[in-house]
């Protein structure tokens, strides 16, 4: 087996192991399982048929949609048949030349589901229909009628709805696909970028973190312990001026649960940062939550992303959504107790200095500085 392909199908399983084991995936959908749970719970999504019905897929929407007409069609093919038979209009009842029938050519139980099927969509084929000489076909052509107008009613609710689902408006918001961690206005930060790919704004948005891990304290394990984690902007972290990517940042002091992490230790730590935006769209006024997670593997210390805003010759503003991801190293401290100076886990030495030392330059016979 080639190397290439060994190492292709090795990152893959690492690629699938760390989507399994994550509590949020990149895309939003929440990596949980129930169980256990009791019948009369679950027969709440029944009662709740509605949002359990937004919430299934296409194809069994399809599936539904078909299954429903049919069986209003055969149900009303019945009546139409027993009408049909108790007024003896089927041909092997011999009806007689004065009879007055109910329907016409209704003569067998297929015929009675096709006069269900041309009553309710008024298609009008053939020569089935139904007379005035039989009051009980009057109240049963109008309850067809008004069931059907129902039916269709409430598919069209339903694929309205999952149409325009604040769903489809979060895939247009696309998150960076990995977190840096830089020197950013005299302090160490966690850095984060968002863009929104359409030019319709999100209204009131608001972004926030949980940062979710196991913890132990006095001999009780807490797991999925949830630790708020604060971003924002320069002009601070509410109604964010959602027109461009943002780069949002969040300050890594000693209120920060990433302060007493490093460059060598973070990757070796297990915890999962979930990322919030909450808006509304200016279009639909629909409000919705774009949500994406980091691990440490996708947390890179040491880096900054690259400028994503210019302007062009013409004055005008253009975002380049390529550099979106990109990154670029820039010097920063290995850990955020040695960027503060403060002592930790990690080696401080404090420093003396010697006023006898003086710096000069040191003349090489081949003429070169030092």
């Amino acid at each position: 087996m080639p190397r290439s392909l060994r190492e292709w199908f090795k990152d893959y399983r690492l690629e699938r192991r760390i989507r399994k084991n994550r509590l949020v995936t990149k895309d939003g959908h929440c990596n949980i399982e129930f169980g256990n749970v009791m019948h009369k719970n679950g027969f709440a999504y029944v009662l709740d048929f509605w949002t359990t019905l937004v919430e299934t897929r296409w194809r069994f929407i399809l599936l539904y949609f078909v299954a429903s007409y049919c069986l209003n069609w055969f149900i009303f093919g019945l009546f139409w048949y027993w009408l049909a038979r108790n007024n003896g209009d089927l041909f092997w009842q011999n009806p007689t030349p004065d009879h007055k029938p109910c329907t016409i050519n209704v003569n067998d139980m297929t015929y009675a589901f096709l006069n269900a099927l041309e009553t309710q969509t008024g298609m009008g084929c053939g020569n089935l229909f139904v007379t005035d000489l039989c009051p009980g076909a009057v109240p049963l052509i109008t309850t067809q009628m008004v069931i059907g107008l129902f039916i269709s009613i409430f598919w069209c609710g339903i694929v309205i709805t999952k149409i325009t689902l604040p769903k489809k408006r979060a895939k247009t918001i696309t998150f960076s696909k990995s977190a840096v961690i830089c020197p950013k206005k005299g302090t160490l930060c966690l850095q984060i970028r968002v863009a929104n790919l359409r030019k319709t704004l999100m209204i009131g948005s608001q972004i926030y973190g949980k940062l979710l891990r196991t913890t132990v304290t006095g001999g009780e394990t807490v797991i999925l312990d949830q630790v708020s984690i604060d971003f924002m902007l320069d002009a601070g972290k509410d109604n964010l001026f959602f027109m461009c990517p943002l780069t949002l940042y969040h300050i890594i002091d000693k209120s920060s649960p990433f302060f007493d992490m490093a460059v060598d230790t973070m990757h070796q730590q297990d915890f999962e940062l979930v990322v919030f935006l909450d808006g509304m769209d200016e279009s639909t006024s629909s409000s919705c939550q774009v949500r994406t997670s980091y691990i440490p593997q996708e947390i890179m210390w040491g880096y900054d992303f690259l400028p994503i805003i210019s302007r062009s010759k013409e004055r005008r503003y253009r975002v380049d959504f390529s550099n979106i991801a990109k990154v670029v190293p820039v010097p920063t401290a290995h850990c955020s107790r040695c960027y503060h100076n403060e002592p930790g886990n990690h080696l401080h030495l404090e420093s003396i200095d010697n006023k006898s030392f003086e710096v000069f330059d040191l003349q090489l016979p081949n003429g070169t500085n030092m």
